[in-house]
Parts: C-alpha cells; sequence; structure tokens
C-alpha cells in the first residue's frame, strides 16, 4: 500500500507560521535556510553536460515543482520521480536550480508522497541516467511549502549541441530539470513517437521541411539547415516512463470536438519540467522533453481535408500504399517472383482486411480516372485484383479495372496501374524501363518505370503515363560508388539522378508506340523538389508540376515534410494541366492509426471508412484537360 503524505512532527511549528517562497497575506514570505550540510542543486547539475558531483552522496533541499510519482493517486504522469527545484536561483546562468529526484517504483520501503508546492530536504546519490543528473536512493523529508515560477525559454535556442547518437539538438543544459514555460507558438512537426513514447515533436517558427526541398544541394548550407531545425526543435513527452501507454494523452488534445492531432498543428503558453532523456527509459531519440504537469491543448491549424477538388475533366493520381501485400507476412520468406524474399505489409487477416479497407476509402474518396499504385506486392495479379475487386465492391459496379502487367523483373514490390473503364481506355502495350534498355538504370536499386498510353473514352485523346519508385534513401549505395555526399540529398542520389536521365531518353523514342509527345511521369521519386533527379528532368524540357510552389510536401521523414511524390510532365502536356494537388491525408496523421495492431493498439482508434494514415505516403493528384 501506498504510504500517505506525513510532515514530521519537528517542523510543525515552522508551517504554522511561514509559507516559504510565496507567503500568504500581505507580509512577503521569508525562505526557510536549507539544513547546515545541504548543498546547492545548483552546484550538483554543474555548467557541464553532467554533474560534477557525480557518485558523492549530497543533501538537497528546494521545491517540488513536478510530481511525476509512481503508485500515487495520479496515474497520468509516472516518471518514478519528482522534480525539485531550489527557491532562489544562483548567480549562474549557465547552471541549472532543479534535479529529478528518482525513488523509482516498487521499493522496499514506500518513498514519501509529494505534491507540487512542497518544500523538501533530500539525501541521496548523485548519478546521470541517460544523460539526466538525478539524485538516487533517497531518503525524503517534506518540510513546508512553497513556489517556484516557471522560467520562460524561448526558440531557437542560442547554440546546440551534439547527442550520443551524433546528431544536433539545442543545448538546454542550464534549464535541465526546471520549471520553464515556452510562450511562443509551436508547430507540431513530428507524430512518428506518439504511439510508442508518447512524444510529439514541436518547433518553433512553423513546421520543418527538408533543406532540398526548397535549396539547391550544398553541403555547408544543409549542415547550417541542421543546427537551424535542431536550435528550433524540441520534444513534448507525455511523462510516463513505459512504451506503448493505453492511452495515447495527445492524440485528442484539441480545442475542438472531434480533434485528432495532425502535423502543422499548433500549441502555445505550455508549461512543464524539462528534461533530457531518450524517453520511456533508454528508448527513443536522445534529446531535451518538455513534460508538463497539466492539459495540453493543441490548436488545429492543418485540419482535415475533404473529399480533393481538381480542376480538369481527367484526373491521374499518383499513390504509395505502403506495401500493400496480397499475401500476409507470416515471417516465412515466400514472396517476390522466385518466393524467396521475405514478406512486407500486414502480419495477419486482419490487418490485410484493415489496410485493404483503408486503401479502398482513399481510393473511392480520390475518384482519379487513373491511379499509379506504389509498393505493390509483386506477384502474378493477386495484389492488384485484391484492390480492384474491394473497390468496385464498395461501388457496386465493375468501375474499375488493373493493367495486368504480371510480374515485374525481381524486387518484392512493383506499380501497377487501375483505370475507371467508363472514361478511360488501354491503347497499346506497356513497356518497361530497366538496365536492358539503358544501362544507366540501374534496375537492382530502383524499381523498373512502367510506361501505359490511356485513350480519354469521350474525346479519343490519349496521355502516355509513367509510374516509377526510385531508390530510396535509407540505405546505402556506397559498393556502387555512390555515396552519400552530405549535401542534403541522402544516400543514392546519383543513382537516381541516372535513372532520371534514363527516363527522359527513353521517353524519346515513344516505348508504348504512341505517336503522342504528351508524357506524365508520376511516382515516388525518392528525391525532394531541388534534388539532382528533378533538375535532369527540368533540363531535358519537362515540368515538375510541383517545383514552383514553396515547400510542398508528401511525406514527413525526421521531424521534416518534404515532396517525395511528384507529377512532371512534357512541355506538350504541361498546357493541357488543369491543376495538381498533394492531398494530404497522410503525411501529417500519426502512424497509430493506420491499419497496424501492434504494441497493443487499441482497434478502436482504426476507422475503415476514413482515408486518413491509408499509407504514410500523400497523394498526389493532377487534374488534365487533354486535347489530342
Amino acid at each position: 500500500m501506498r504510504q500517505t503524505r506525513r510532515l514530521p512532527i519537528i517542523f510543525a511549528a515552522v508551517l504554522s507560521c511561514c509559507a516559504c517562497g510565496g507567503g500568504s497575506g500581505s507580509a512577503p514570505a521569508v525562505p526557510m535556510p536549507p539544513p547546515a550540510g545541504t548543498t546547492s542543486i545548483s552546484n550538483v547539475q554543474g555548467t557541464g553536460a553532467s554533474s560534477p558531483l557525480a557518485g558523492q552522496d549530497v543533501s538537497i533541499s528546494g521545491i517540488v515543482t513536478g510530481d511525476f510519482q509512481e503508485d500515487d493517486a495520479d496515474d497520468s504522469n509516472n516518471l518514478g520521480g519528482f522534480y525539485l527545484q531550489q527557491e532562489i536561483p544562483d548567480a549562474d546562468p549557465l547552471s541549472s536550480d532543479a534535479v529529478f529526484v528518482f525513488d523509482g517504483n516498487n521499493p522496499p520501503v514506500p518513498p514519501v508522497d509529494v505534491t507540487v508546492g512542497d518544500l523538501v530536504n533530500v539525501q541521496g546519490t548523485v548519478k546521470e541516467h541517460f544523460g539526466e543528473t538525478q539524485i538516487s536512493s533517497p531518503t525524503v523529508s517534506v518540510v513546508g511549502s512553497g513556489t517556484v515560477q516557471a522560467t520562460d525559454v524561448n526558440l531557437p535556442s542560442p547554440d546546440v549541441i551534439t547527442n550520443s547518437d551524433g546528431d544536433p539538438i539545442a543545448d538546454l543544459e542550464r534549464y535541465e530539470g526546471m520549471l520553464v514555460r515556452f510562450p511562443q507558438s509551436l508547430s507540431v512537426t513530428d507524430l512518428r513517437d506518439l504511439e510508442r513514447y508518447g512524444a510529439v515533436g514541436l518547433s518553433q517558427g512553423g513546421r520543418l521541411y527538408q533543406f532540398s526541398n526548397s535549396n539547391a544541394p550544398d553541403p555547408a548550407a544543409y549542415e547550417a539547415h541542421r543546427e537551424s531545425v535542431a536550435k528550433r526543435s524540441i520534444e513534448l513527452d507525455d511523462g510516463l516512463r513505459n512504451e506503448n501507454p493505453s492511452a495515447v494523452k495527445y492524440l485528442a488534445a484539441g480545442n475542438a470536438p472531434g480533434y485528432s492531432i495532425r502535423t502543422g498543428d499548433t500549441v502555445a503558453d505550455i508549461t512543464g519540467n524539462l528534461r533530457f532523456s531518450r524517453g520511456s527509459g533508454g528508448n527513443g531519440d536522445e534529446a531535451w522533453r518538455l513534460v508538463p504537469g497539466s492539459d495540453v491543448r493543441f490548436e488545429s491549424a492543418n485540419p482535415r481535408p475533404g473529399a480533393p477538388v481538381v480542376a480538369g475533366n481527367m484526373r491521374v493520381a499518383s499513390f504509395n500504399v505502403l506495401n500493400f501485400f496480397s499475401t500476409v507476412d507470416s515471417g516465412q520468406a515466400v514472396c517476390g517472383p522466385q518466393g524467396r524474399d521475405n514478406c512486407r505489409g500486414a502480419d495477419s487477416s486482419e490487418e490485410l482486411d484493415r489496410q485493404l479497407a483503408k486503401t479502398v476509402s482513399a481510393l473511392e474518396m480520390m475518384d482519379a480516372d487513373i491511379v499509379g499504385l506504389i509498393e505493390l506486392e509483386n506477384n502474378d495479379t493477386a495484389s492488384l485484383q485484391a484492390i480492384v475487386d474491394a473497390l468496385n465492391a464498395r461501388l457496386g459496379s465493375s468501375a474499375y479495372a488493373f493493367l495486368d502487367t504480371g510480374t515485374i523483373h525481381d524486387d518484392v514490390i512493383k506499380t501497377g496501374f487501375i483505370y475507371k473503364t467508363a472514361t478511360i481506355a488501354l491503347a497499346g502495350d506497356f513497356a518497361l524501363l530497366d538496365r536492358s534498355i539503358d544501362s544507366r538504370f540501374n534496375d537492382a536499386r530502383n524499381r523498373p518505370a512502367l510506361a501505359q498510353t490511356f485513350r480519354v473514352s469521350s474525346s479519343g485523346a490519349i496521355v502516355t503515363v509513367v509510374v516509377n519508385h526510385l531508390k530510396s534513401k535509407g540505405s546505402s549505395c556506397d559498393a556502387d560508388g555512390d555515396p552519400n555526399l552530405g549535401d542534403g540529398q541522402g544516400n543514392c542520389n546519383q543513382t537516381r539522378t541516372n535513372a532520371a536521365a534514363a527516363i527522359v531518353d527513353w521517353l524519346a523514342t515513344d516505348p508504348t508506340g504512341s505517336n503522342d509527345p504528351d508524357y506524365l511521369v508520376i511516382g515516388d521519386l525518392n528525391a525532394y523538389t531541388r534534388e539532382d533527379p528533378l533538375t535532369a528532368f527540368e533540363s531535358a524540357g519537362f515540368t515538375n508540376l510541383l517545383g514552383s510552389r514553396a515547400d510542398p510536401y508528401s511525406f514527413v521523414f525526421d521531424a521534416q515534410a518534404g515532396a517525395l511524390d511528384h507529377a512532371i510532365v512534357s512541355s506538350s502536356l504541361a498546357p493541357q494541366v488543369a491543376a495538381t494537388i498533394e492531398w494530404h491525408i497522410n503525411a501529417d496523421e500519426p502512424p497509430l492509426l493506420d491499419y497496424n495492431l501492434e504494441h497493443g493498439r487499441d482497434p478502436a482508434l482504426f476507422d475503415a471508412d476514413s482515408p486518413y494514415r491509408a499509407s504514410d505516403h500523400d497523394p498526389v493528384i493532377i487534374g488534365l484537360d487533354p486535347t489530342n
């Protein structure tokens, strides 16, 4: 049973005459002097990343500013201890005035139950825990009460430090453990860790964007960008030690009914304790985390979009469907054209049903005449057939058909097309670009480009659409002599650039025999807007339909948004483009709303009829008025 909070009898007289640090009535309060032999908390903290007193036993005194004890009445804030801050700040602005007191969970002797505002004496050992200075094995006495005013902290921070992962982060060491207030409006910039670690990435000055989304590649400028991002960023933490909490604290913490948090939303004037941690124990990113002691409310600055409104009498879309596999991933290497690759996507039939339902909800609302699909299981027809069958069952007709390419090359995933049978017809056969056509197109890294000419049934106009999935930035191409140059373009940039140049030259040969120069290149190019692959298209006279926009995006990675999915048109087709939109139904949504059931996720969070978080990439939708 949890020990109830008791005040030692020896301090009863003190409490009856003094409200330390705050006062009652008109007379100012007089802080109680700490016991003899007490070390100031600022001396415990020191001015460096680690305490100069680490490993030593100390006696400290201060006011509780954050109650995160476990096994008490409040089970929404459980970090295994509390934050203690000295009443009178020291004269050194580089040393923190607060520290975390770790009294553990289920210790042999139940700890004293403290509350915010208690004046507390603590004896214990100074330790560093994942970079946070703590007092462990403490003996705690509540001796009075008082108040500490939050210290205002404004971003960007003046400097950065490097964490143990080698990443730059804001230098906020001087505030470690302290009660701080961020008065500025901060933008939600990352929701990747919301489910597992209860963390929301926040940034000052608006949301964050990838460097090469609006800047030419450059190593020095890219490094300056990384530091700028670090100075502007902080994590909002849920105040829990356990991973994958049953109740996700910030998911619905909005200022309006039915709110669901999205990247781009804002929050202002938040107060809490500042800790340095990986979050939820030793996992997560090593960063500065603000742990509020009270509820946080977000402003819905980036509301969910409704059905897309796109000008033009013909609609073409690019849609990465996040590894849609008709084969359930049982952990066996049974996928791919040879049946010996690891499967991806759904890990159970229940997950597959959920994934298919949400994919179809997005496609139904998208209402495109032609859709280029990316990250399909590379089987004969099963992956495409499953999508078309479910979509037609939803629409009550044979509204859509798919282009039957069979398996394509030997990768475990492929691209494909579906199209509306009432408005679109196939014109001739499809064509594939791989290294047998052009040695610059490395099909061991890039998926083969798939081209098909379509005819508009009502007018007879034709357009050739090429769907692509180029090599990702996520793994090295050093073995191919294509290293990461540190200029913002990531791994394998030359591999993607060579592929783009090969696509341009291939289209000049009219690979589908269309006798028409109208080409629309779509798909996941894994390159941001100002990177070399996009430049290769533009240098050849193609137009990137997102290129003139300020920070377009279809994906969020490392808390920064950017456009990986593109729509690029030949010079003859450009005048026939009525509109292009990025339909932001996925990238801004928290991953915990997708089809997965991992980490003990609450199945009730899933909405099969909603398109939101059907994938991790946003669709790009192009409206055309074809004239020939």
